[in-house]
Formats: C-alpha cells, sequence, structure tokens
C-alpha cells in the first residue's frame, strides 16, 4: 500500500491509499478519485514532507484528524455509490460474467455494478478487466 497526498483544482488537500503507483495511476485516469470535500475529480498528486511528531498531544490529534478524515472518506465514497448507482446497469451476481461479455466485445460496452466473490475478481483481474470494488454502505448502530 502507498499513501499520496492529493490535490483537487479546488486547493482541498487530502490524504488517499492505493494498492501501488499503477493502482494510483489507473484510478486518476478512470476519475475514480474524488475529493472528499467537494467531489472533485480533477485530483493531482501535492508536495508531500515527511511527518514528525513534536508533542506528547501529537496522538489526540491525530486520532481526532483520523475520525474527520474517516467521515470525509465515507462522504466521498457514498457520493461515488450513488453515482455508480445512477449512471450505471445493476447486474447483480452476474458482474462477472457481463463484466466479460463487455471486454470480450460479445454485448455492447456500458457502465454496469453488482456483486462477485473473491474467485471471481481475481479471475477477471487475472484476464485484465478492469474493475473496482465499491464498499457497501456502513450500517447504522443504535447503541
Amino acid at each position: 500500500m502507498i499513501r499520496y497526498r492529493l490535490i483537487c483544482s479546488q486547493d482541498h488537500e487530502f490524504d488517499a491509499w492505493f494498492r501501488d503507483g499503477a493502482g494510483y495511476e489507473r484510478q486518476i485516469k478512470r476519475q475514480q478519485v474524488i475529493c472528499p470535500h467537494c467531489g472533485d475529480v480533477d485530483v493531482t498528486k501535492a508536495v508531500m514532507a515527511p511527518g514528525i511528531v513534536s508533542s506528547a498531544g501529537a496522538d489526540k490529534f491525530a486520532e481526532a484528524k483520523a475520525h474527520e478524515v474517516a467521515r470525509r472518506i465515507l462522504a466521498a465514497v457514498g457520493k461515488l455509490r450513488d453515482n455508480v448507482e445512477q449512471e450505471c446497469e445493476y447486474v447483480g451476481e452476474q458482474f462477472a460474467e457481463e463484466a466479460r461479455a463487455i471486454h470480450y466485445g460479445d454485448t455492447e460496452e456500458r457502465g454496469i455494478f453488482g456483486e462477485a466473490t473473491d474467485d471471481e475478481a481475481a479471475g477477471l483481474e487475472d484476464e485484465g478487466i478492469e474493475f473496482f470494488r465499491l464498499p457497501g454502505r456502513p450500517q447504522r448502530r443504535d447503541n
């Protein structure tokens, strides 16, 4: 995993994690990286400096910052999920089969979403079929 400091065209800075540099490039190219502050997809790498802890209160600050970042990430993922659900066709458990058909030109090219097992996802990756996993909506707890 690699972490990049990113900046959108509206000058909002945020951190994001990627599997590797190629994963970052692929997601940027497909406009899948979204600013958690404003939803902008015009995102690039920001200048990064090493982080240095300078006080005992840094842990509390880091924890509060982590909670805020998590909240913003969940909001951005929610926006992305809403966009996918509005713009793409739901194919349910036929996702892997339909993704292959689109990839190999057996059916019309279009945006789809649905479910796939880990084995099905691994098979798609092995075949070079591009897709990304979108986490489910968080479940609210009443406690």
